[in-house]
């Protein structure tokens, strides 16, 4: 079949976040011989990667988009209209490609498009929902996203599906499957399947502990976006230098302002507290970060957004044999119950750096040996194989015609 995907985040390379599932989503789809038309925002090297992995990339060129772009809300606001415009002039140019027979929408802005387009192709449409976007603005502050605009956001996102009809959804959690069932969106057509990692690339050191930092390093890594770096980050990082002095706090990913400020408070607040921020780190290289530190931490506060998410942070580190410490986020509590190797707080900093310390207080051994357990399971569930394998088993049962239609398995 001929998949038109869409996205508002340029393909190559993944800048973190979700971004990194749309490169081993591509992959799937043409590894099972269907034709993609990738419409994204711009990017380096276009037509040597469109190459690389056999695809057809039409280029959103008309303002600069991506994850650090400035006026980035307004663009965002604006995409779906312009998006919409282009696959729909592309499709109809003669001599193009034509008709797509499904339109395949990553995260909710590029959703809007896809949307739309269903009514005016008359194609079906499947929504892949890797996080519940507007519910992260929960803790926004107020003077920057109120109260009533974000619960009107929140509900115009959940109410996507059921206003455009799509044909199915994919989610990144059971936890949000539930809440677009809730708004009454058929759970029949909805799949949860979770977020991957590269399992080849994420996984236990294979140096000697001796290899090691001396100093004991707990690390993030992300976008280090509005919502990433609260108060409970704040307060913890203070009582952890206190209780394991030396330990060294590396931040991997660019650095924004919220992480300019967060490190700038960090520092006021607790002199000589040790933090790194080596800056963007091409994702095939975050492995070697995580590989290098002792604990991996995750401290949302507590939001629509969070509790729907499957924090990429915690699943590649838990690939890498890293524990982790997280607050209590829904769909991580119940992915991950019984799971030794990652442990939850409650959602306040004093709990959350009670937990990081303790971790940090075992052995390098002990920890090791829980990350490695960790390790194995998550290879085996959340591979990208494993992950997009099912996504495309699901859009293939939607579309008659295919040689997955109704669902009959294709993997091998």
């Amino acid at each position: 079949m001929r998949v038109a995907f869409l996205t508002h985040e340029p393909f190559h390379p993944p800048s973190g976040g979700g971004s990194a599932e749309a490169v081993y989503l591509v992959r799937e789809f043409v590894r099972r011989g269907h034709a993609v038309d990738l419409f994204c925002p711009d990017f380096a090297d276009r037509e040597a990667v469109a190459s690389r992995f056999g695809i057809t990339v039409h280029p959103f060129q008309r303002w600069p988009m991506g994850r650090y772009t400035r006026l980035r809300t307004l663009k965002y606001l604006l995409y779906p209209t312009a998006l919409a415009a282009l696959v729909d002039r592309t499709v109809r140019t003669p001599g193009g490609p034509g008709r797509p027979e499904v339109l395949f929408s990553q995260h909710t802005i590029a959703s809007v498009a896809a949307g739309r387009l269903k009514t005016r192709l008359k194609v079906p449409a499947v929504f892949n929902f890797l996080d519940y976007l507007t519910g992260f603005m929960e803790t926004w502050p107020a003077w920057v996203m109120p109260g009533p605009v974000v619960r009107a956001l929140t509900r115009y996102e959940l109410g996507l599906p059921l206003r455009f009809q799509a044909d199915g959804i994919l989610t990144v959690s059971t936890p949000l499957a539930e809440r677009f069932a809730a708004r009454g969106f058929p759970a029949s057509r909805i799949r949860a399947i979770q977020y991957g990692y590269d399992a080849s690339l994420f996984r236990p050191a294979e140096f000697e502990s001796s290899t090691m930092p001396e100093a004991p390093v707990v690390v993030m890594h992300g976008s280090f976006d509005q919502h990433h770096l609260g108060p409970i980050a704040r307060e913890a990082l203070p009582r952890i230098a206190a209780a394991v002095p030396g330990t060294v706090f590396r931040f991997v990913g660019r650095e924004t302002s919220a992480l300019k400020d967060f490190v700038e408070q960090a520092r006021r607040r607790s002199p000589g507290i040790h933090i790194e921020c080596p800056g963007f780190v091409p994702y095939e290289s975050v492995a070697r970060q995580l590989q290098l530190a002792d604990v991996g931490m995750v401290p949302y506060e507590e939001s629509n957004g969070t509790h729907c998410a499957f924090v990429a942070k915690a699943v590649e580190s838990l690939g890498c044999g890293l524990p982790v410490v997280s607050t209590p986020l829904e769909n991580l509590r119940r992915y991950f119950a019984g799971e030794a190797a990652i442990r939850f707080s409650t959602f306040d900093g004093a709990s959350f750096a009670e937990a990081v310390i303790g971790t940090l207080r075992k052995t390098r051994e002990e920890r090791r040996e829980l990350g490695r357990e960790a390790s194995g399971r998550v290879a085996r569930e959340l591979d990208w194989s494993c992950v997009t394998g099912a996504a495309v088993d699901f859009v293939e049962a939607l579309v008659p015609g295919t040689r997955n239609g109704l669902g009959s398995p294709s993997r091998t």
